[in-house]
């Protein structure tokens, strides 16, 4: 597996947890646990900013790359 393939699969994995914890904040009455997940989702909406223009990088490095 190519570091372009890992990226992208850690990318989606990251979003799927993502959406988790966005689910979460909206299903739980507990305002401390609802903040929690929000502040959670919230980082890792940050992080994937970041993998996004990581593979951005990639795909503009290695033209093969794209799409996959």
């Amino acid at each position: 597996m190519t570091v372009a393939s890992q990226v992208k699969t850690c990318v989606a994995s990251l979003k799927s947890a993502q959406a988790s914890l966005e689910q979460f904040a909206l299903e739980t009455q507990n305002q401390e646990a609802k903040t929690l997940f929000t502040n959670a989702a919230s980082q890792t909406d940050q992080i994937l900013q970041q993998l996004e223009t990581r593979v951005q990088q990639l795909e503009n490095e290695e033209p093969q790359y794209k799409g996959f």
